[in-house]
């Protein structure tokens, strides 16, 4: 084995919270490796950004080589054959679930993992949401509460830059805002119409990392709505463009990709974990990397299995798991109900651009007054569209007067989803399964969850409010609709290393410390002791900020 390399901190993960951790602790003055397990991805290096879509070999069909290769990874909307470059070969990374609770496990292994496809949605949880385990008696009580993080939320907003309009609403705390992006005349039409129906409802831009003026060395959105494919102009917020960069310019980072972190390395005598293992992906060596601090940021679902895999005699179900919980209270939001309809009126107004967000209705259920069915609450998303020249992919015809008539602007359509909370449940899980190895020879996981009583009640609530929503705002032709929503499709699986007031009942403490282990960290949404109903990376990052604050803080001290 060849001699082991030694920093300050190693980070596991260059994603979301993983490029946080490598900004924070660098600036800080660390000596910081980042360890990710797939390819290098540079700002700039998107293949497809610019690419149109007749110039696509299979003009963005799915073919037999998607469906066979990439069976969960397709199904995420952002999944195309301008993306699945940035998407895991499903058939090379294997997981199981129970039959009749299927679990889709999105995943991207690259530098920069789901930062560089995520749908860039942020938003502050409240007080309601950080009290609500506490007084519902659900879960364990959070050890932070709003107060502790508002500075945190500000200090990653002021870097990222999030456009959005302020609205002053408990149930929603107001962000740092860049100008917000714009409403058609339809959905200002909507935003009238629900707020004289109902004066406690508040219909808001959706708050977005895209930016619509300049921003820290990044240029402003373009509306191209081609996200996904990576934005060369550093437009929206990622690792590759935002904090890895600013992680770099210190001289303290030191990057490795292709390094699959195979277990953490913990020494009982000194109580403390050392270092990592590293199986290099291209050579096949096993390595390993010594530090002071580590950072886990490997996603939710990473960190468990790595917890997992790194058990000890001391941690045998585990590290850093003496409260048993690890694994355990997976929770992710449910989706895929609403309604959509038509809207009159507005033949002679077109909406020009591809504004690559939408219009937001934040939660009104259980804030001063209980829901008789069910506990938390939900959001609504959507916006209004006029059809364009997608309509001849459904629309019969031919001849000189129909290519006439599919060049004029459709009528103005207008479709509502809804996001809800899920609860806390022990026995939604994720667990090693040692019968079935991956592509290296490693166990992978057994995930299995589902969505209960208060969930798929709340659904119904989530479509009737849709329905009514659109029928009183003036549209017409109102049509409910669901789809079936699987766990994990969210993509915001969170849960399973919770953060707790007692070493007994999770793993983590107000700062993201391990109970059990001081000088290991845990930033990613396996942290969340609830999963409130907004969008959870924004949290994911304050998080982490705060945390390489504290962990550094306590280094200096040299109580780590």
């Amino acid at each position: 084995m060849a001699k082991a390399n030694t920093y300050d901190a190693i980070v596991i993960g260059s994603g979301m919270t993983g490029g946080w951790a490598a900004k924070e602790l660098c600036e800080k003055g660390l000596k910081t490796l980042v360890l990710e397990r797939g390819r290098d991805v540079k700002h700039g290096d998107y293949p497809t950004a610019n690419m149109a879509p007749w110039e696509f070999k299979h003009r963005m069909l799915k073919t037999r080589e998607v469906k066979e290769n990439y069976p969960i990874q397709s199904t995420n909307y952002a999944f195309s054959e301008a993306t699945k470059h940035f998407y895991v070969n499903d058939k090379e990374n294997l997981y199981t679930h129970p039959e009749g609770k299927p679990f889709r496990w999105i995943r991207g292994y690259q530098v920069g993992g789901r930062s560089l496809i995520w749908g860039r949605q942020c938003y502050r949880w409240s007080a309601l949401d950080f009290e609500a385990n506490a007084r519902e008696g659900i879960g364990v009580d959070w050890p932070i509460r709003y107060r502790d993080i508002e500075p945190w939320y500000a200090y990653v907003e002021k870097f990222i830059g999030i456009s959005g309009q302020a609205e002053s609403l408990p149930q929603l705390p107001d962000s740092v805002f860049l100008p917000p992006m714009q409403m058609n005349c339809v959905e200002r039409e909507l935003k009238k119409g629900l707020e004289e129906n109902w004066p406690d409802r508040r219909l808001t831009m959706s708050r977005v990392t895209n930016l619509t003026q300049a921003h820290n060395g990044r240029g402003a959105c373009q509306y191209r709505n081609l996200c996904e494919r990576g934005c060369p102009y550093g437009a929206y917020f990622c690792s590759n463009s935002s904090t890895l960069p600013a992680a770099e310019k210190t001289g303290n980072l030191t990057l490795r990709p292709h390094s699959i972190v195979h277990s953490i390395i913990y020494d009982e005598q000194k109580d403390r974990v050392t270092g990592v293992r590293v199986l290099d992906a291209e050579s096949g060596d096993m390595i390993e990397f010594q530090s002071r601090i580590i950072f886990c940021c490997a996603s939710t679902l990473g960190t468990t299995w790595l917890l997992l895999h790194s058990a000890t005699p001391r941690f045998s179900e585990g590290l850093a798991n003496s409260s048993e919980v690890l694994g355990h209270y997976l929770m992710d939001h449910h989706k895929l109900v609403g309604a959509q309809g038509g809207y009159p009126g507005f033949e002679d107004q077109v909406d020009r651009g591809h504004r690559p967000c939408g219009i937001h209705i934040p939660r009104f259920r259980n804030l001063r007054e209980q829901h008789p069915d069910f506990l938390r609450g939900y959001g609504i998303w959507g916006g209004a569209y006029r059809a364009g020249t997608n309509r001849p992919t459904n629309t019969p015809g031919f001849g000189a007067a129909f290519k006439e008539e599919i060049t004029k602007p459709g009528p103005w359509g207008v479709m509502l989803y809804a996001y809800g909370e899920c609860l806390p449940h022990h026995d939604n899980k994720a667990e090693l399964n040692d019968a079935v190895k991956d592509k290296w020879g490693l166990p992978t996981l057994t995930i299995s969850a589902e969505f209960r009583e208060n969930e798929l009640t709340m659904r119904k609530d989530m479509q009737e409010q849709c329905v009514e929503i659109l029928e009183a705002t003036g549209s017409t032709s109102v049509q409910p609709w669901e789809d079936v929503n699987i766990p994990g499709f969210s993509v915001h699986e969170m849960g399973t290393a919770r953060m707790g007031k007692d070493p007994k009942t999770s793993v983590l403490n107000g700062f993201n410390q391990c109970h059990d282990i001081p000088n290991l960290f845990i930033t990613d949404g396996s942290c969340m002791a609830s999963s409130a109903y907004q969008n959870p990376s924004l949290t994911y990052m304050a998080l982490t900020a705060r945390a390489c604050n504290y962990a550094v803080e306590q280094l200096n001290r040299m109580e780590l």
